[in-house]
């Protein structure tokens, strides 16, 4: 199969979908992988480890659309891209479609094969494609907020660790049971934060006391509970995910008068939408913005931060995958349950179901297209 893989062209995203050392693998596997010049460099790979690994280079994104048959890349296709995908072209990327309803009809009228690796499953119901990214995403939230808790960042002014006679910073972490919310406690707690938990999952949350103690609350997530745990906080992590739908508003505009002047909301969810009723989408250059006194983080592509660590951490999750597709062709490689859960558009076919209510858009079950 044809590979190609195209400079990503998201503001101010550095990552790649291919590394040097996963294309080598698709090389070995006796596909032929184009890469834009340039591609890499964001995330620290120069174009000649690519050509050393047997890739070759195209200089346009013109050209890599045109000769691949699969394109493998890090962000959904913007605008520009649209007119450049052709029918029966596999696009293997995140599409979060839930976010656009623009991009959902255009990659449908293209009449692409659209896999998103943030609804290919595993054997326990996982999202092992979007779980690295979600480490990534949660482990930078308590990183970056509490960078915007600074005086001079225009926050509260609090550390977040506090000292031996002064109180640390209380992180809200709502939907501390995911990957992205367990990461961000992970962090808070070792910044030597106070951490309230909120989650619908009790049971999760009784396991983390014990090991703990006193610096972690944990509380059913509850509307009162919100409320109570907002009132208090320095920051506000949001980890909301409903896989491949679009993030619920769980904060309302009125919730940000309760909370205290200064304090930041890191919006997490932002790729599916956001989860707050005031959440847009913001870029690395300009990431935060402040309504009703409340600083907003709301970074759509939280990782492209860190890109070498992230694009290597993507590629080891989505290598499997996307080798099959190349080795297999989709049409073998659906057979596979859960590469086929990853399956979003197929030829004009809406097929992720949670898209297709959100848009009121016809809906086509996969599982019945490859019976």
């Amino acid at each position: 199969m044809i590979i190609g893989v195209p400079k990503e062209i998201k503001k101010h995203e550095y990552r790649v979908g291919l590394i040097p050392k996963h294309a080598a693998y698709y090389v070995a596997h006796g596909h032929t992988v184009f890469v834009q010049v340039g591609a890499g460099i964001g995330a620290g790979f120069s174009d000649q480890e690519y050509l050393d690994v047997g890739c070759h280079l195209l200089n346009s994104i013109d050209q890599i659309y045109a000769k691949a048959e699969m394109i493998i890349k890090v962000k959904e296709p913007l605008a520009p891209e649209y007119h450049l995908m052709r029918e029966g072209q596999i696009i293997f990327t995140y599409l979060h479609l839930a976010a656009s309803k623009e991009l959902t009809e255009a990659m449908l009228n293209r009449k692409v094969v659209g896999v998103a690796y943030e609804t290919i499953t595993d054997d326990a119901g996982k999202l092992p494609c979007l779980k690295p990214m979600s480490e990534v995403a949660g482990r930078l939230s308590i990183q970056e907020g509490a960078k915007f808790l600074e005086k001079e960042s225009g926050g509260r002014g609090v550390l977040l660790g506090g000292t031996e006679t002064v109180a640390p910073a209380i992180v809200v972490i709502i939907g501390a049971g995911g990957v992205t919310g367990r990461n961000a406690l992970t962090i808070a707690l070792g910044m030597q934060a106070h951490v309230i938990a909120l989650d619908v999952n009790t049971t999760y949350l009784e396991t983390l006391v014990p090991m703990y103690g006193g610096r972690l609350e944990v509380l059913p997530s509850t509307s009162e509970n919100l409320e109570a745990s907002l009132r208090r906080a320095d920051l506000v992590v949001s980890g909301v995910l409903v896989a491949g739908a679009a993030a619920p508003k769980i904060i309302k505009r009125d919730h940000l008068k309760m909370m205290k002047p200064g304090a930041v909301f890191v919006d997490i969810a932002i790729d599916q939408g956001g989860s707050a009723e005031t959440s847009h989408v913001t870029y690395h250059d300009d990431p935060v913005y402040v309504v009703d006194g409340i600083i907003h983080y709301c970074v759509g592509n939280m990782p492209g931060a860190v890109p070498r660590t992230s694009a290597e951490a993507l590629g080891n999750a989505t290598l499997p995958f996307g080798l099959s597709l190349a080795d297999k062709g989709y049409k073998e490689a659906f057979n596979n349950p859960h590469l086929l859960r990853g399956l979003n558009v197929y030829f004009g076919k809406l097929t992720c179901e949670p898209v297709a209510h959100h848009f009121d858009l016809p809906f086509t079950n996969a599982f019945q297209l490859f019976k």
